[in-house]
């Protein structure tokens, strides 16, 4: 009897640390944040002007629209000039219509290189304002603020903006991000990581707000939607780690972090994923889409719906997680 006790708390000390390790695993604990003060800010009018000409084009940029498609490529190349990159356009083609990878790139002295993506394309018919106009317009800013601060870069940043990452062209050899993927395994040019920008501007206070794809979720993460998810896959939780804390310790929004299965869904639900098939390190950065935002692929996901206040906090974070990588 006294072996029996000895074995059953045996069992129960092997299943909790089993559990902990799990936990730590998927949620990415980041312990001694300490805010760095400092005078980098991310312009919430330019957030605002870029969301809003993204929104408004006519027709809306899905892949139906490849002269919308463009029009954004063009604007978007405009907009990187200005910071004093030379854009780069990667052509590809899709059932016979051409579209478009825009790259603006700091540190091309630099052999090893951080990818920061964001598509730029929208579901059918609907403005994508969250979706991802607010990840191009994090793009964009991301540009600015490089172009402006000018830090001492040790490595090249690659700010890429991709064409046909929604339906029907998702999770296919077809999307914008596998053929920049693939294009930088086939040169062999090392990449220390992917940022992948995906859907970051909208938030909720309400209780209830967030959705999560298991129960158990609730254990660890809150139910309001007022912070930004950092997601990645088992066995990358170093990159996932160092993003979380660049977002704490720069800014003033929430950041939490998952590492999880790729089948689970949402784990994989955008342009990092290409990046994971080529073998790079890749995370996304995101307010959760739809396990939040009741706008996902909507015709009312419009830019009255997004907080641009925390959204430029975003920005400022992932800046010096791109910095500083």
């Amino acid at each position: 009897m006294f072996d029996l006790k000895i074995n059953k708390i045996h069992a129960i000390i092997i299943f909790i640390i089993i559990a902990a390790a799990g936990w730590f695993a998927a949620v990415n604990p980041v312990f001694f944040v300490e805010k760095n003060r400092n005078n980098v800010f991310a312009a919430k009018d330019n957030l605002v002007a870029d969301v809003s000409y993204l929104t408004v084009i006519n027709p809306t940029r899905d892949s139906s629209h490849a002269e919308s498609l463009n029009r954004v490529a063009d604007y978007i190349a405009a907009e990187f000039s200005k910071t004093g990159c030379v854009p780069e356009i990667q052509k590809f083609t899709v059932e016979k219509k051409e579209y478009k990878n825009i790259i603006c790139s700091f540190g091309t002295e630099n052999k090893s290189r951080v990818v920061v993506g964001a598509h730029y394309d929208a579901f059918i018919d609907s403005p994508g304002a969250d979706d991802n106009a607010s990840g191009v317009a994090g793009l964009l800013e991301l540009a600015r603020i490089i172009g402006r601060e000018n830090p001492a870069l040790s490595h090249r940043i690659d700010l890429v903006a991709y064409s046909l990452e929604e339906p029907p062209y998702f999770n296919t050899s077809s999307m914008g991000s596998h053929f920049h993927a693939k294009y930088l395994k086939d040169k062999g040019i090392k990449v220390a990581g992917m940022i992948c920008l995906e859907s970051i501007g909208y938030f909720s206070d309400e209780p209830g707000s967030q959705k999560y794809p298991l129960d158990a979720f609730r254990l660890a993460y809150p139910g309001k939607g007022d912070f930004i998810a950092v997601v990645g896959k088992f066995g990358q939780q170093g990159i996932v780690a160092k993003i979380k804390k660049s977002i704490l310790e720069n800014s003033d929004i929430k950041a939490l972090s998952f590492n999880g299965p790729e089948i689970l869904p949402g784990v994989s639900y955008s342009d990092h994923m290409n990046y994971w098939k080529f073998g790079y390190d890749a995370a996304m950065v995101t307010d959760t889409a739809f396990n939040r935002n009741p706008n996902y692929h909507e015709a009312s996901d419009a830019i009255e719906t997004l907080d641009f206040d925390r959204m430029a906090q975003v920005v400022r974070g992932v800046y010096f997680a791109a910095v500083d990588f």
